[in-house]
């Protein structure tokens, strides 16, 4: 049995029910506990009544955690968020007797095959984190990190739990979304963990983590029905920045990155991952019209694989933005979906 647990808001529940059908998927024996950021995420997914998701309301931690919920007063939305993500794995060990590993899992990760081989890969060991493996012309961007919070795995035991409170120590401390003082978000703090505590364990299986930032190291290829990252099948994929444009077409976020999506990329990981998005906002649909939709939701739209046409329409209107999307899709940064096509 394999345990995880992860966050997110309205904005982002499409995300987060694919990550989880991506679970269903490929690691059948697993719980999944969800920290609802806001109202509406906890309401709908108590509609849905999936035996397999275990909510979490953010006011349940917040009892639990009187300095986090303190921290609510100077901190952005997201700044805040990134707070919790410490406090969240810590909760679970202390209401949850039964678990004796926990994994942390960004929203945004989707599986393509079962996760047997990065446990494999931890072992023994008590804390296992993956680097960001930035490409030679990226390396500018280890300033945000050189591990990434995507996966993070703890252990029942005095070294991964020092690591734990020491970590939300340091985020109750600070976590803004910039860098500063050698420090950004709740990630560059794990920088120094393999020296600073015992047992730690850096994931190196290439198809663990695989993200636009660090896709430009290996050759992606297709063998038999399953994507493969060199020699290694591909486990995860972390799919940071997409963004809808319109209903048929999604900003890859590969500009930053110096990116160009080919056809393996485009039809066999993005593809999959956004029919999945399409799938899972036309179940969610009816729920969402039975809560109060919340501001955030409108705002989030573009982010979360909902339709957002008038958007979309008011965008392409000028023929500067028409020339944009063009130019995208011919350097592959964009992926259109038109009658149930990758184009």
């Amino acid at each position: 049995m394999y345990y995880f647990c992860t966050y997110f808001d309205q904005r982002y529940l499409p995300r987060g029910l694919a990550l989880y059908r991506s679970l269903k998927q490929h690691c059948p024996l697993f719980k999944l506990w969800v920290l609802c950021l806001d109202d509406a995420c906890y309401e709908v997914l108590s509609q849905l009544k999936d035996p397999g998701i275990h909510l979490l309301a953010l006011e349940q931690l917040e009892r639990d955690d009187e300095e986090l919920f303190r921290t609510k007063r100077n901190r952005t939305l997201i700044e805040y968020y990134f707070t919790c993500t410490p406090s969240l794995p810590l909760y679970i060990f202390d209401h949850f007797p039964e678990v004796e590993c926990i994994t942390y899992l960004d929203a945004d990760l989707f599986f393509f095959n079962s996760p047997t081989a990065v446990y494999d890969e931890i072992s023994d060991k008590s804390i296992a984190i993956i680097g960001h493996r930035h490409p030679p012309h990226l390396k500018h961007m280890d300033m945000h990190g050189l591990y990434n919070v995507g996966w993070v795995t703890f252990k029942r035991d005095e070294h991964a739990l020092e690591c734990l409170h020491w970590w939300r120590d340091k985020c109750i401390e600070w976590c803004y979304d910039r860098v500063e003082d050698e420090r950004f978000a709740d990630q560059k703090y794990l920088d120094d963990w393999p020296k600073r505590f015992k047992k730690v364990v850096v994931i190196e299986h290439k198809g663990a983590n695989l993200a636009p930032w660090n896709l430009a190291n290996y050759k992606i290829r297709e063998r038999q029905k399953t994507v493969w990252v060199d020699e290694q099948p591909l486990i995860f994929f972390h799919f940071h920045g997409l963004k809808q444009v319109n209903s048929w077409l999604y900003d890859l976020n590969f500009a930053p990155f110096a990116l160009r999506a080919s056809r393996i990329v485009r039809r066999k990981i993005y593809g999959a991952y956004v029919r999945t998005l399409i799938d899972i906002v036309q179940v969610i649909s009816p729920y969402l019209a039975k809560v109060s939709v919340g501001r955030g939701i409108r705002e989030g739209i573009a982010e979360t694989g909902l339709p957002r046409d008038g958007y979309a329409a008011e965008l392409m209107a000028t023929a500067r933005w028409r020339w944009h999307i063009s130019k995208e899709i011919i350097a592959r940064r964009y992926l259109a979906i038109k009658l149930g096509l990758v184009l």
